[in-house]
């Protein structure tokens, strides 16, 4: 009875970092929405640029960066190929994110264990795609970034907090791969411990 009780307890532990997993998968749905609709990935003097859109202010110096040539505003993201490819990986990190959360909560929902085991592998799979595809969008932008310096018009160029947004999903997503990847053992070895002793019982 006290290795019963004992083992209840470790799939208690591991259940609530489930939960936790799938609060980061939530977590991570919002800083990812907030960094693509933000334009706050890149600035300097008078200058905004984020994944979708680039913005001027008033009274920004001139020369404007990359040559541009239009009045105080916001407008679509220049034709530049790292910014177009930052935006897919980050949308596809959205969505893979959005299919692993929902896969981490119906199999802490679901009653069965090997359905609950299956919902949780593909959740692991998919959540840690989207960590792979934010890494890559994050390592991107500033490297290929750094290759048109010369164009940029500014000496001080800096990153703002949506691109630290999307580091902070990145922690998140690390952070929900590993939870539910945690204590899978731990919770196999109580179903058939309980197996056991129900089949002990039931002999008796």
């Amino acid at each position: 009875m006290a290795n019963q009780t004992e083992m209840k307890l470790v799939v208690t532990n591991a259940r609530y970092r489930k939960v936790i997993a799938f609060i980061c998968g939530i977590i991570v749905i919002i800083l990812m929405i907030m960094g693509l609709a933000s334009t706050d990935w890149l600035m300097a003097a008078g200058w905004r640029q984020g994944l979708f859109m680039h913005c001027i202010e008033e009274g920004a110096p001139q020369p404007l960066p990359f040559n541009m040539q239009d009045p105080p505003g916001c407008y679509q993201s220049r034709d530049a190929p790292y910014i177009h490819t930052a935006a897919a990986l980050c949308i596809m990190t959205l969505l893979k994110n959005v299919v692993a959360t929902v896969l981490t909560g119906l199999g802490l929902r679901s009653k069965d264990h090997h359905t609950k085991y299956k919902y949780y592998r593909f959740a692991v799979i998919v959540m840690g795609l989207a960590l792979v595809s934010i890494l890559i969008a994050l390592i991107v932008y500033p490297v290929c970034f750094v290759t048109e310096l010369n164009l940029g018009n500014r000496l001080t160029w800096e990153f703002g907090w949506a691109y630290g947004v999307g580091w902070g999903a990145a922690i998140f997503l690390f952070g929900g791969v590993v939870l539910l990847m945690c204590d899978k053992e731990s919770e196999e070895i109580y179903y058939k411990e309980r197996k056991i002793v129900h089949d002990n019982d039931s002999r008796a």
